[in-house]
């Protein structure tokens, strides 16, 4: 019989744990969450000190009624979920759930935490247990309390005010109006033109390297100095004849340092620059390195530490381990005398855990290969990499900065220095690598784009005489801030200490599935409905979107987690202005003022004003005399487009095949179309892109032809093209060749991961293929199979 039951949160940690504690004791899991605010009006008592009404989850039920029973056979509890304010709470709450809250427990509970899933850490935390943390409860119930009050007060608000189904809350509304004020200034940005001025030269025959103008009679250069094509090309010429030679060479040492093992942050990011991963894929892969994966002999074993953590920290155990494998791998002079240790920089960082790392750094992603999914053997490379080369030496480079002077006629007369005081002075600049250190295993990847690499200069010698090779004036237009990408914005969110790094996969996803904004080329692109709800707010709650007020939010919560501050303390402070605002903009705001903005423009059919309005796929010009009857619209003019250009009608080559009239592009709720001029006499409508043919004749009618089609979600199909006369439809490529079997006139091709391409009969109830035939199950087994029953509603 067990003697200790254990909860943790899920059950493949389970399984892992209950491996490593042996006979006496049992483990189960909560699966996350117990109990929860409900979705609904009225979860929290704001007249009661802020009262919470939770209610235990129905997918909870039953695993609470499993651990009730195990109960019955222990005479220990431990509470051993994640080692965080959330996995605390989750302790309370399933206390509570039980019924063994508020001393009435009738055997002893207590909680365990470790940050690692090893055998060591596991048998540690048992022998050490505590009690449960009410600071941290306190915190995490503060937190959602307040999540709650925004969402469920805030997100009516803008169902009556903008349009139902919207939602607003605490993070997530301050994460949209970066978004939305980064396309603001993008739009609003004026391209600026400048041209630069470089030379390419070279040491007699010998190496050739770039250099640019910097300077010109004896001023410098400011970015915008060369402003057009003309004043470039008088540059060019007046340098063209000119005597070059070296003015001065500096040489300097630069250290470049390895960056801090990773924190739930700066993994998202990296994960997003390296690998492609969303935060939700990130902290999906993660945990299930983090709960355990099966490796051969040794079993299932946790193979990185608890991947939620603002901590910059490792454990002595782990800089002991990579420093004993930096010798290993890489020499003597790739190792610290002592360890680094890294100061952490973001907000609000709660230090109390380790950094992300594996839990044994002799585990190489080399030897893990065969073990893991590809996605997760990326992410534990990519970890492994990074908590060794922080504890790497620095990279040394040898910097060199070279100027040359330019002269022409009585300036090359002179001395370099007054010689370039008259003249032209360009600049190389080049590094060498002296040596690699942390750069041979990693470096940290970087959000900017295009990013100039220095060259390698030749030794090169004071006033040594040097030959132009080639004079380029180039022009260049400054850009716009680029829009946001996941990694830049969690970035950002962890610069201002608005939200927790644990949530921002969440609130980023929660951002994309209301359509507020999409994610293309994997940036941020916000969409009309999200610039709406982010001014309105921006407009009518401009504190609580506010970035530092959210960040100051967050420091509240963690003196509540530090015992420093009572949680209704907070909460009443926060509900009592947020909530006269609502109030009061309840009445003020009209509705429908924030989705119809009328202009000076007249109606061209009624003389009515038009207004911008928006709709279900975004803004458009509409008539304001909708309801008597005027139904005038046109697409929004997109940017660098006139209103008139915007509502002239696009047409296309085509002619109506059923009355001849011109064809119109236009854009529907699926895309582009093609639309009769001639509408509402004639309402014929076909797909801009034609259906590609086959040249298979259609099996069902002898009369069409099977056309290749795109479903409305983009999955390929093969129709007849007299639909809807013929409705015979197949999925996969058409072959005019008839089935052996059963002579249906059409076969497909076929094409699968396990069997590749083979040629089938589409006809139910044929089967023929020519795939080889599978050996036939005994009579037995297939007897043994049980027949699916339908499942029908009593």
């Amino acid at each position: 019989m067990a003697n200790a039951l254990v909860i943790v949160e899920s059950p493949a940690k389970a399984k892992t744990i209950e491996k490593f504690l042996g006979p006496g004791y049992k483990v189960l899991a909560s699966y996350g969450h117990v109990r929860a605010l409900p979705s609904k009006q009225g979860s929290v008592d704001v007249a009661h000190d802020f009262t919470p009404k939770y209610a235990v989850l129905a997918e909870s039920k039953r695993h609470i009624e499993a651990i009730r029973k195990a109960l019955k056979e222990g005479d220990r509890l431990l509470l051993a979920t994640d080692p965080d304010r959330e996995g605390e709470a989750i302790s309370w709450h399933l206390l509570a759930a039980l019924g063994l809250d508020r001393g009435k427990a009738t055997i002893p509970v207590q909680r365990v935490v470790f940050h690692e899933i090893t055998k060591s850490a596991i048998l540690h935390a048992v022998a050490h247990p505590r009690a449960v943390a009410q600071e941290l409860v306190d915190a995490q119930q503060a937190r959602s309390i307040l999540d709650y009050l925004v969402g469920f007060t805030l997100s009516p608000y803008l169902w009556k005010k903008i349009r139902y189904g919207l939602s607003a809350g605490r993070v997530q509304s301050v994460a949209l109006r970066l978004i939305c004020e980064r396309e603001k200034e993008i739009a609003a940005f004026v391209q600026q033109e400048y041209w630069t001025l470089g030379a390419q030269l070279a040491k007699g025959t010998g190496q050739e390297f770039a250099a640019s103008l910097i300077q010109l009679d004896g001023k410098k250069l400011d970015k915008f100095a060369i402003a057009d094509a003309a004043g470039a090309e008088a540059l060019r010429q007046r340098f063209a004849r000119a005597d070059w030679r070296v003015a001065e060479v500096t040489k300097s040492e630069k250290k470049r340092y390895p960056a801090p093992p990773f924190t739930t942050s700066t993994l998202q990011q990296e994960a997003a620059r390296k690998l492609g991963f969303s935060a939700k894929k990130t902290m999906a892969t993660a945990q299930k390195l983090y709960e355990g994966v099966a490796i051969g002999a040794a079993g299932t074993v946790g193979l990185i530490t608890y991947m939620r953590t603002d901590s910059v920290n490792l454990s002595n155990q782990a800089l002991t381990e990579a420093h004993e494998l930096i010798l290993r791998l890489f020499g003597k002079e790739y190792a610290l005398a002592k360890p680094r240790f890294f100061k952490n920089k973001a907000k609000n960082a709660q230090e109390a855990h380790e950094a992300i790392r594996p839990t044994d750094l002799t585990r190489t992603p080399a030897e893990l290969k065969a073990f893991l999914p590809p996605d997760q053997l990326k992410l534990y490379e990519l970890i492994w990499k990074r908590t060794v080369a922080c504890q790497m030496k620095e990279a040394l480079l040898d910097q060199t900065s070279v100027d040359i002077a330019a002269t022409t006629g009585r300036e090359s007369l002179l001395a370099a220095e007054a010689a370039a005081a008259a003249g032209g002075l360009f600049r190389a600049t080049g590094s060498v690598m002296r040596f690699d250190g942390f750069m041979k295993l990693y470096i940290e990847g970087t959000d900017d784009e295009g990013d100039e690499k220095e060259g390698t200069l030749p030794p090169l010698d004071q006033d040594e005489a040097l030959t132009l090779r080639e004079l380029l004036a180039e022009q260049h237009f400054t850009q716009p801030p680029p829009r946001y990408s996941e990694a830049s914005l969690v970035k950002t969110l962890e610069e201002y200490g608005i939200g927790r790094p644990s949530t921002y996969a969440s609130t980023l996803n929660t951002l994309i599935e209301r359509k507020y904004a999409l994610l293309e080329k994997k940036r941020f692109v916000p969409q009309d409905i999200g610039m709406v709800v982010s001014d309105h707010l921006s407009q009518h709650f401009e504190r609580y979107v506010d970035y530092h007020f959210t960040a100051g939010l967050e420091e509240e919560l963690d003196q509540v987690a530090r015992g420093e501050k009572q949680w209704q303390k907070l909460l009443g402070e926060f509900w009592g202005p947020f909530k006269s605002r609502l109030d009061e903009k309840m009445v003020e705001v009209a509705q429908g003022s924030a989705t119809t903005e009328v202009t000076d423009e007249l109606c061209p059919e009624c003389q009515r004003p038009l207004a911008v309005k928006l709709g279900k796929r975004g803004k458009f010009i509409a008539c304001t005399g909708f309801k008597e009857g005027c139904k005038y619209t046109r697409p929004l003019a997109k940017a660098g487009e006139t209103a008139q250009e915007a509502a002239e009608p696009v047409f296309s080559e085509e002619k109506c095949d059923k009355c001849q009239a011109p064809m119109l592009i236009k854009d529907g709720k699926w895309g582009k179309y093609l639309a009769c001029s001639a509408y509402p006499a004639c309402k014929n409508i076909q797909p801009l892109v034609k259906p590609k043919g086959t040249g298979v004749v259609c099996p069902a009618c002898r009369e069409g032809e099977l056309t290749e089609k795109k479903s409305r979600f983009g999955k390929i199909f093969y129709s007849c093209n007299r639909y809807p006369k013929c409705k015979y439809a197949v999925w996969d490529p058409p072959v005019a060749e008839a089935c052996p079997k059963c002579a249906h006139p059409v076969t497909v091709n076929k094409t699968t991961k396990r069997d590749g391409t083979y040629r089938k009969c589409p006809q139910d109830g044929c089967g023929w293929s020519t795939l080889p035939e599978k050996a036939e199950k005994p009579a037995a087994v297939k007897a043994a199979k049980p027949k699916a029953t339908k499942k029908t509603k009593s």
